[in-house]
C-alpha cells in the first residue's frame, strides 16, 4: 500500500492509503476505516462491532444506531449480513463522511447519515433502536480518546434510545493509556444491566462490550459465518471470542 493523500478536516488529520483492492483511512497512526473491494472482515474492531449487533436474544436487529461512522467499515459488514436492517449513523465530521462516499462506496450501504454532534443529537432523540452502538473517538496528536466521560445523564440518553429487548454496545480501545476508561466502562455497564458480554479478537487492540437484559452467547454468531464466501472472512469470523463478564 502507499499513502496517496493527507487530508486535514476540522476534527482530525487523515492519511489516505491505497492498494489495488484496499483503501484505508489512518488517524494518529491508527487504522480508522478500511474498505476492501472483495472482502468484508479485517480481524479488527469492526468485526467485533458487527458481531455485537447480532447478539440480541430476540433475533436479528431491525434497526441499528451507530454513534460515530467514519468510513462505515462495520456497517458494510452488517449490510452484508442484514440486508433489510435500518442503519442510522451520527458523525460530526462531514469531511470524512464525504471522503467515505467518494473512496469507500458509502452510499451503496443505504445508511441514514446525520451530520452533527452525536451526544447532542442523542440528548434530543426520541427514536428507539434494537441496537445502539457508541463508537465515538476523537483524534489527539498521538492517540485517540473518548470525548465525553461516563455520567448519569449520558447513560439516561443512551438507554432511552434502546428499544425493549434491545442492546447497548460500546467499542473500547485497549492497551496503555486506555485501561482506566476500559475499566470504568466495564463497571458502569455491569452496574446498569443484568448481562454484559465482551467480544475480542486476537488480532485487534479493541474490546467491544454488549449490555442488555439478555445477551446471546457466541454460538448465535455461528450461522452468520456461512454468509461470507471468502475463506479469510470466515476465518476472522470464527476467531471472534464472546465471553460473559456479568
Amino acid at each position: 500500500m502507499r499513502r496517496t493523500d493527507i487530508v486535514h478536516t476540522r476534527f482530525q488529520s487523515l492519511e489516505i492509503w491505497k492498494s489495488e483492492l484496499v483503501t484505508e483511512f489512518r488517524v494518529a497512526g491508527a487504522l480508522h476505516a478500511s474498505y476492501h473491494r472483495k472482502r468484508f472482515l479485517t480481524g479488527l474492531a469492526w468485526d467485533l462491532i458487527a458481531a455485537a449487533a447480532l447478539l440480541r436474544k430476540d433475533g436479528p436487529p431491525r434497526s441499528v444506531l451507530m454513534l460515530g461512522l467514519a468510513g462505515g467499515t462495520a456497517y458494510r459488514v452488517l449490510r452484508h449480513l442484514l440486508p433489510d436492517c435500518k442503519l442510522t449513523a451520527i458523525d460530526i465530521d462531514s469531511e470524512i463522511v464525504g471522503l467515505a462516499r467518494e473512496l469507500m462506496d458509502l452510499d451503496a450501504l443505504g445508511i441514514e447519515v446525520v451530520i452533527g454532534d452525536a451526544y447532542g443529537w442523542l440528548a434530543k432523540n426520541k427514536r428507539k433502536f434494537d441496537i445502539v452502538f457508541d463508537d465515538i473517538y476523537l483524534a489527539g496528536k498521538t492517540d485517540v480518546f473518548r470525548p465525553q466521560a461516563w455520567n448519569p445523564e449520558l447513560m439516561v440518553h443512551l438507554r432511552r434510545a434502546v428499544a425493549p429487548d434491545g442492546l447497548l454496545a460500546v467499542n473500547l480501545v485497549t492497551g496503555a493509556g486506555h485501561r482506566k476508561m476500559q475499566s470504568l466502562t466495564r463497571r458502569i455497564l455491569c452496574e446498569a444491566f443484568p448481562q454484559v458480554r465482551t467480544l475480542r479478537t486476537a488480532e485487534g487492540m479493541n474490546e467491544v462490550l454488549v449490555a442488555g437484559d439478555a445477551v446471546a452467547t457466541g454460538r448465535q454468531l455461528e450461522a452468520y459465518g456461512e454468509v461470507f464466501q471468502d475463506w479469510r472472512d470466515r476465518m476472522y469470523w470464527d476467531r471472534i471470542d464472546v465471553r460473559r463478564i456479568s
